[in-house]
């Protein structure tokens, strides 16, 4: 094994990896890598993913922090410190949405099974695998994800002064952190500079989200219905409507609920978003369009 990884590195990469072979090559990564991948202090605290959490909508769990604290949390270090670990927290809530697994043939060295756009496939379940019909595949992962990000990123706006930035950097970071972690361990990408190429490209899909989602928030549901279709689902024709509505409906929620959550409770608390299963009652009500007539007679053109 690499001599410049630690015993507690090298057990983690054993129990990930069936082949010895591959554990040594990313483990001679590690010199070389932008950031750690130490466990959390607050690891314990994360939600397991059980059928119950799929049902209602969101919910805060307390951290360690206790309300007496609120003034050391809001400035400093400790401030800088409790924005970092409880964000790492979150983070792992919005990432697991769409998580996935990949096949053994992707530790062996061996031929791993593609999507039709060539995208390496992998193992998932859940809502956002099966509803959707999405692939358990790195661009879904990285899209639903980045979908919950913008959730959070709406919200911690209303924070006063430097907090909003400090608490927006925290999230994006713990993402692009286990983005480059995953292309590494899971899609064999060894050379950095691959990796960085992806990591520029995955930014600028992050910075148009925001723009597409922040104006579909504004302009009506038909329009962030759309950014949701050109992100998520990659603007494909055979995209299940029903799907989308959920989607829609989910993050209308999220953000009107989040809004109601204060700001103590915000820096204090983990946020779990529950599952889009629960827009179900929303999206079976009848849309009033569907009374409107079917056609509308358009006026000629006055003759000069």
């Amino acid at each position: 094994m690499a001599q410049n990884s630690c015993d507690l590195c090298m057990r983690v990469l054993q129990r990930q990896f069936r082949s010895p072979a591959q554990a040594r090559k990313v483990a001679s990564l590690s010199s070389s890598r932008a950031f750690t991948t130490t466990r959390s202090r607050h690891e314990n605290l994360i939600l397991p993913v059980t059928p119950e959490r799929a049902e209602g909508g969101l919910r805060t769990v307390p951290s360690r922090w206790k309300s007496g604290d609120l003034d050391k949390l809001k400035g400093g270090t400790i401030g800088t410190y409790n924005a970092y670990g409880l964000t790492e927290l979150i983070y792992k809530e919005c990432a697991i949405q769409a998580d996935y697994e990949m096949a053994k043939q992707a530790y062996e060295d061996a031929e791993v099974p593609k999507t039709e756009d060539g995208e390496d496939l992998g193992v998932g379940g859940g809502w956002w695998h099966t509803d959707t019909r999405l692939h358990p595949t790195f661009s879904t992962w990285s899209q639903v994800t980045m979908l919950h990000m913008y959730i959070l990123f709406a919200r911690y706006r209303n924070f006063a002064g430097p907090e909003a930035t400090l608490w927006q950097q925290h999230l994006l970071d713990h993402f692009f952190y286990d983005a480059e972690n995953r292309m590494a361990v899971y899609h064999n990408m060894v050379a950095r500079g691959t990796r960085n190429k992806y990591l520029k490209d995955l930014n600028m899909q992050w910075r148009g989200l925001i723009g597409a989602y922040d104006e579909g928030i504004s302009k009506g549901d038909a329009v962030l219905a759309s950014a949701v279709w050109r992100n998520v689902f990659k603007a494909k024709q055979d995209v299940d409507i029903k799907a989308l509505a959920h989607i829609v409906s989910y993050m209308r929620r999220l953000l009107s609920e989040l809004d109601q959550v204060p700001d103590e409770k915000l820096v204090t608390e983990v946020v779990d978003f529950g599952s889009p299963t629960s827009e179900d009652s929303v999206v079976k009500l009848r849309s009033a369009m569907l009374d409107l007539p079917l056609t509308t007679e358009v006026p000629s053109p006055k003759k000069a």
